[in-house]
């Protein structure tokens, strides 16, 4: 059975978009476990335009199921990863101009940096997943550098058009027949929604399948009214007691 783990770095967007502490993804994170989250994944990025070294330090005390730190491969990303010890460490590819991570690890171009890192990372008892497109060669690299997980990029897939999205589906499909040959296990995401994620939940060998900006955008549409309703109320209404 696939799990799903909830990427939490847009309600952190929201927040760092006036500087202010709210939404507090430390507090909506116990939210998404509540409603069935398997893991809560954050990516620290080293511009901190979203997740804070606060919100890490804070997760790591309080997520119940499993924290997957997303990060890039920098001496300071480890420095933190060592001291903070997450559940899992997953390696990506950051730029600072992207809006998102676009495309995988270029593992097969960087083995010996990637490698040190994933043996810094062991030293702790922290698994490291690599963040790859499903690309043969970059699998292959994953399992030569010591790698135990991968997450294969599903972004082509989720963002091609009709009558190429089954070409992507299959490249996933494939990647995954091939991961699990070379003894590595597997999760997958980037851009899945509710109109696209049933095909690759269905493929069998995915442990995993992190989600998190359609899933912030459907909260706040389906829980709006009652947080417009609960305003409301208090503007109407308000309580003696707390005037001034």
């Amino acid at each position: 059975m696939t799990s799903l783990g909830i990427n939490i770095d847009h309600i952190a967007n929201v927040r760092q978009a006036r500087l202010t502490n709210e939404p507090d993804p430390v507090q909506l994170a116990y939210l998404a476990e509540l409603g069935g989250a398997d893991g809560i994944t954050i990516h620290l990025r080293e511009d901190r335009r979203h997740i804070q070294e606060r919100d890490l330090r804070l997760l790591r005390q309080t997520v119940g199921s499993r924290l997957n730190l997303e990060m890039a491969a920098t001496t300071e990303m480890l420095e933190i990863a060592l001291e903070v010890q997450p559940d899992m460490v997953t390696l990506v590819p950051e730029k600072r101009e992207e809006i998102t991570t676009e495309g995988g690890l270029d593992v097969a171009e960087n083995k010996k940096t990637i490698s040190n890192f994933i043996q810094n990372l062991k030293s702790k008892n922290i698994p490291t997943s690599l963040f790859i497109d499903p690309v043969s060669t970059q699998i292959e690299a994953s399992m030569e550098v010591g790698a135990k997980w991968i997450e294969l990029h599903t972004g082509s897939y989720a963002s091609s058009k009709w009558n190429q999205q089954k070409i992507e589906f299959s490249k996933i499909k494939e990647g995954v027949v091939k991961a699990k040959n070379l003894g590595l296990r597997v999760n997958a995401g980037h851009g899945l929604t509710y109109q696209n994620v049933e095909p690759i939940a269905s493929i069998e060998g995915i442990e995993e399948l992190n989600i998190g900006h359609t899933i912030i955008a459907r909260a706040i549409a389906i829980g709006l009214k009652e947080a417009v309703k609960e305003m409301k109320h208090l503007v109407l209404n308000p309580r003696q007691e707390h005037l001034f």
